[in-house]
């Protein structure tokens, strides 16, 4: 009696195990239709998610590109900006529970999509404050914004100035006030990147879970290392994306461009951010329409079973409490004669039996618990690094946002993504056990920290800016900062302590304002502006000479373009060895755990790097390079704005430091891991049994005990089992 395909199909569905064997109900004819169905299906969708993960890579890549633009469009710190970062987190966070287990029972191609749409909008959201707010103002003397009158940047009285320029002066301060509500408009980026987070939630579990069903077992890791793979192509777009909008002015289409005085390589310019932001929204979009076409189930391939333990894991698992198997084995009986049924039509009823037992029993791993506590503590020192790292290449080496995000999107990501392609070589080209790719893991880190500790000799000194690094008269200096941005020559002038126009003298001084440097002339207007008799410029050379200066700070010294390129290359190798111990440390935490404890285990692990590393780095990484600034901006209605200036000695410290630090600590947590793997997978624990039975990662383990064990899971619904990677 032959057996149709949809019947086969609800046989699979409810996970039932036929005695006989398929091909005997089956025909070769209807068996190659059904193949063919099947992998044309699952290579639809597979280029689907491909292209879905490689829109939330890009976008989420973007916003790494774009904090220092936020942080100056709003004129918030950094501590703030690192909450931003966090906030998409926080958004997965909240559903990732309710969509990994109810997901999985309904239509996951139609919820990608819909996560897709709720990606997109919150990636729209965070643009629009950008269409709200009003134009932005920067400061700037009014000679450089206007031609027409002739005004003196040292006011030695308001009666120099024209009534009309002072009064505009007034109104367009007063406007600012007006619209200062605007400056709060950051929470709606916060909230667009909490809605982004929320719709990325169920792409990877659900995505990737759709591929190990119904892709044929020899295929299923191929299909899943090309997602992985496009998902390493996006934050190459998305930073070059970055790199291209950031040379763009924030306001362009809306003001004349002619009309700017200040260029990308200003400390107050900011570019067109929010139009990145459009940019992969629409490509959120046209990511998820192709779900809403796609099946809830596609034909399962002929032949695929269950997978079941390799003879690896079944080496490097942990059974320190043997009871507790039986336990579990006899609990399920329990439930099971007391029902009545089989236990896959009532999985509630079981959970509640082994949730705390496998969750005391998952904590009891010690090699599961270290590495727990190393892979946290790593992340917390990368997610750090990578957040602020264009912020440091910006502040250190003088460089604009757009060459950054052009050299880390160009430079620093693909070596990221050719070290863990390595390591994955390294694994499979030596048949590394367990204990080597402990290891190798910790060789990464160990020589990837090594590496970085040589960054702290490859820094730039601070820029020369009278009044802040050094004074008036050429000294450098490190005392309060404040009391001295006023000197003698210009003690004639009335100026404000809070504005930051800066100008380059000639003697290659930056001076934070025309007024602060004594200057008494200026022709020209907008970036063409040159300012004269400037009695503060010329005390450094000859007190007597008066010199002119340009709009703009000036360059840092002739060795900083030298080191910047140092930086680069060790920065590449640094980033490509950190990357070769990634894949080594993902099957380490793979092979020590018990099959049935593996998609649970999964789970706390990203649960936990999450909630204790991807939240609070950013904040925590914003507030120590907060305390490095050496002039804060000012609001137009009082209050504290971005940081225009930092101190590139003290940044470096604090930023390579906070990294360093967390790294050794990282480490010696993987030295832990390491040493255990070394004490249970001794010669002496080996011999222990009279059976033969090898033991490593644990005491003793027996290859048949789990696979009855994972014949008693394939025969009950598990909802771990659908975030399963």
């Amino acid at each position: 009696m032959e057996i149709s395909s949809k019947e086969n199909t609800h046989f699979f569905s409810n996970n039932t195990i036929l005695p006989v064997d398929r091909s005997s109900f089956k025909s070769e004819s209807s068996a190659s239709k059904e193949k063919q169905s099947c992998c044309g299906g699952i290579k639809i969708f597979l280029g689907a998610l491909s292209f879905v993960y490689f829109a939330k890579a890009l976008s989420g890549s973007y916003l790494k590109s774009t904090i220092t633009q936020i942080e100056r469009r709003f004129d918030i710190p950094s501590s703030l900006v690192g909450v931003i970062d966090g906030s998409f987190e926080i958004g997965n966070l909240l559903i990732i529970i309710f969509v990994s287990y109810f997901g999985a029972k309904l239509h996951r191609p139609r919820i990608i999509g819909a996560g897709c749409l709720i990606m997109s909008a919150g990636t729209f959201l965070i643009a629009m404050p950008q269409f709200f707010m009003g134009r932005y103002r920067y400061e700037r003397f009014p000679s450089t914004i206007n031609s027409t009158g002739s005004i003196s940047p040292c006011l030695q009285d308001k009666s120099q100035t024209p009534f009309s320029a002072l009064e505009k002066s007034h109104a367009k301060i007063n406007a600012g006030c007006e619209k200062e509500a605007g400056s709060s408009m950051w929470i709606y980026v916060l909230l667009g990147n909490l809605l982004r987070g929320i719709g990325e939630t169920p792409i990877q579990p659900l995505g990737i879970t759709y591929i190990d069903d119904y892709a044929i077992e020899e295929n299923a890791a191929l299909y899943i290392g090309c997602v992985q793979t496009v998902a390493i192509i996006g934050p190459i777009f998305g930073f070059l994306l970055g790199s291209l909008c950031a040379k763009l002015y924030v306001d362009i289409g809306f003001v004349d461009l002619d009309s700017i005085t200040i260029t990308h390589k200003d400390a107050q310019w900011v570019g067109a951010w929010w139009l990145g932001y459009l940019i992969a929204g629409a490509i959120s979009v046209l990511a998820g329409i192709p779900f809403w076409f796609l099946p809830k189930h596609l034909p399962k391939p002929e032949g695929r079973k269950d997978s079941s333990t390799s003879s690896e894991q079944s080496k490097f698992i942990t059974e320190d409490n043997k009871e507790q198997h039986k336990s579990y084995q006899q609990q399920v009986k329990i439930a099971e004669m007391a029902k009545g049924k089989s236990l896959e039509f009532f999985p509630s009823a079981v959970e509640s039996l082994y949730f705390l037992p496998s969750l005391k029993n998952l904590f009891g791993n010690p090699v599961y618990i270290l590495y727990l506590c190393a892979s946290i503590i790593q992340f917390n020192s990368l997610i750090g690094m990578v957040t602020y790292k264009p912020k440091y290449i910006e502040q250190q080496y003088g460089q604009t946002s757009s060459k950054t995000n052009f050299v880390i999107g160009l430079i620093n990501i693909p070596a990221v993504a050719f070290g863990i392609f390595s390591g994955g070589l390294i694994m499979k080209k030596f048949r590394i056990n367990v204990l080597g790719a402990a290891k190798l893991s910790l060789g990464s880190s160990f020589f990837g920290y090594l590496l970085l500790l040589s960054l702290f000799a490859m820094g730039c000194e601070n820029s020369e800016v009278a009044g802040l690094t050094m004074s008036y008269h050429g000294t450098k200096w490190t005392t309060d900062y404040e009391q001295a941005l006023f000197s003698e020559c210009n003690s004639g002038c009335l100026c404000s302590k809070n504005d930051w126009d800066p100008i380059c003298g000639e003697n290659g001084v930056t001076y934070i304002s025309a007024c602060l440097a004594g200057c008494q002339a200026s022709s020209g207007s907008g970036k063409n502006t040159v300012f004269f008799n400037c009695s503060c410029v010329g005390t450094l050379e000859s007190p007597s000479r008066r010199s002119s200066a340009v709009v703009g700070p000036c360059q840092k010294g002739n060795e900083c373009p030298k080191m910047f390129l140092y930086f680069l290359v060790v920065s590449v190798i640094t980033s490509y060895t950190l990357s070769v111990g990634g894949t080594p440390g993902y099957i380490l935490l793979l092979r020590c755990i018990k099959p049935h404890l593996k998609s649970f285990a999964l789970g706390i692990y990203t649960l936990a790097i999450r909630v204790l590393a991807g939240i609070p780095a950013p904040v925590y990484f914003g507030v120590a390079i907060d305390t490095t600034c050496l002039k804060w901006g000012s609001k137009r209605c009082g209050g504290r704005g971005a940081c225009r200036l930092y101190d590139s000695s003290a940044l470096r410290y604090v930023y390579l430091g906070l990294t360093l630090v967390l790294g050794t600590v990282s480490i010696f947590f993987s030295v832990a891991v390491l040493w255990v793997l070394r004490k249970r997978s001794s010669p002496q624990d080996e011999t222990l049994s009279a059976n033969g039975e090898r033991g490593a990662c644990g005491t003793k383990s027996r290859k048949d005990n789990f696979v009855n064990s994972d014949h008693l899971i394939q025969t009950t619904y598990w909802p771990e089992k659908e975030t399963r990677l």
